[in-house]
């Protein structure tokens, strides 16, 4: 009998019905494009944020000061403490070590150069790193690195130097000033050392690259007389945005805390982790990068919510103006279940059972919209659309049914002061 008397009120108000489930469909619809992209923003976001470089600095615990006049290191060859190149592959061991992307080593020599038929010139800062140089994992994988991932928006006119090759890009304004070109050979002179490179390219970085000359990091290594080492190196990892837990003393931590922030891509956490498996290093954050990804993130995240937020209410308005307008029409449907015997408990299971069907029909169709709606979102920001997350549909029929109910109370509280009696007498 309940469930026939369910079934008769759709039957015979189909409109009003079709109207609360197409509300709830649009506010879940609203509700599923926002969830699903809110759960891949991070992701994505972290991954476009790259594109701004390297978030961490890694340097040797143990350095002497950079003595920089005019963007040139005018200390010494020896000077300074250097990191050994041969342990860089333990980098992709770190229990976040999916989330390193990129990191590149830099060595940096003063040098004289010297163009064919041409006298010395001043001295010039040699800069050697990778480009796309393929490091062998401990795991028996490769992993391919360098300054096209940790500085993406690096550009040469002409080609980038071949790894294990004689040769090097000039930076932009050192090109302009020298009237180097590609094509040109440079013999450059580190002390007694000397090397002749071919410039392959013009890079323009637009930072203190663009007053020096890049070269393969083999090239400049054996110009400096250090093989195998570097001096500093940056590296470019996913990372979660920073809280007040993250900013925590890992010593003092209990063990709970610490397994949990160990266990979370903290940009603190990750270069922890660099130092454990790195000794000999300090990996500092670069500020500037990760605190700017981490006010983006939050701030996207909390417009999102909000976004969730005013599409539920708006979807629970429309079901209570549909809720308080049905109870109104059925008042004597209600009085005469009353009349008969029917408590204010039964009266609203009637009504809450056809609100959780609507609920049902709603949240199911909603997802379907925000699913396209999400992809249609993805495709527009990120160029790809967002995952579809089956973990979502059981979440949004979930919020359907309390949307809903909360819809119905104050209609169900009206309806269950109603007085049979008036009611019946026609008043």
């Amino acid at each position: 009998m309940f469930l026939r008397i369910v079934g008769e009120s759709f039957a015979r108000k189909p409109r009003r019905k079709a109207l609360t489930a197409t509300a709830l469909a649009l506010g879940m619809g609203v509700a599923t494009a926002t969830l699903s992209v809110a759960l891949d923003v991070g992701d994505r976001l972290a991954r476009e944020f790259r594109s701004l470089g390297a978030n961490l600095l890694v340097t040797p615990q143990a350095d002497t000061l950079p003595l920089e006049i005019g963007g040139v290191d005018y200390r010494p060859v020896d000077a300074g403490a250097y990191l050994p190149e041969a342990e860089l592959p333990k980098l992709k061991t770190i229990f976040w070590r999916n989330n390193i992307v990129g990191f590149a080593p830099f060595l940096e020599v003063p040098v004289e150069t010297q163009l064919a038929g041409r006298p010395r010139s001043n001295r010039v800062t040699l800069i050697g790193t990778w480009h796309q140089h393929v490091v062998p994992v401990p795991d028996g994988t490769t992993f391919t690195t360098g300054t096209a991932t940790t500085h993406p928006w690096w550009r040469v006119s002409g080609r980038w130097f071949a790894e294990d090759a004689a040769e090097c890009v000039v930076g932009a304004t050192l090109a302009r000033r020298a009237q180097i070109k590609p094509g040109d050979t440079l013999t450059l002179h580190a002390g007694e050392r000397a090397a002749e490179l071919k410039v392959t390219g013009i890079a323009a970085t637009g930072g203190p690259e663009d007053e020096a000359l890049i070269a393969p990091l083999g090239v400049t290594q054996a110009l400096a007389g250090h093989p195998g080492q570097f001096r500093r190196m940056l590296v470019s990892a996913l990372t979660k945005p920073e809280d007040e837990f993250a900013r925590r003393d890992p010593a003092k931590m209990s063990p709970a805390d610490y397994d949990r922030w160990f266990c979370t891509p903290y940009i603190s956490s990750i270069a922890f982790q660099l130092q454990q498996v790195f000794p000999g290093i300090e990996a500092r954050p670069i500020r500037r990068v990760a605190e700017s990804e981490g006010r983006i993130l939050t701030r996207i995240g909390a417009l999102m919510w909000l976004v969730t937020l005013a599409a539920l209410v708006a979807a629970g308005l429309a079901v209570g103006a549909t809720s308080a307008t049905t109870v109104l029409e059925r008042r004597t449907e209600v009085g005469l279940m009353k009349a008969l015997g029917a408590g204010n408990g039964l009266v609203g299971a009637f009504f809450l059972a056809e609100q959780l069907l609507l609920a049902l029909v709603g949240g199911g169709l909603g997802y379907a919209l925000g699913a396209l709606l999400a992809r249609m979102l993805g495709e527009s920001v990120f160029g790809v659309p967002a995952t579809e997350r089956l973990i979502v549909l059981p979440v949004i029929l979930a919020l359907a049914a309390l949307v809903a109910l909360a819809g119905s109370l104050l209609p169900l509280r009206r309806a269950a002061r109603f007085d049979p009696a008036p009611i019946l007498r026609g008043e």
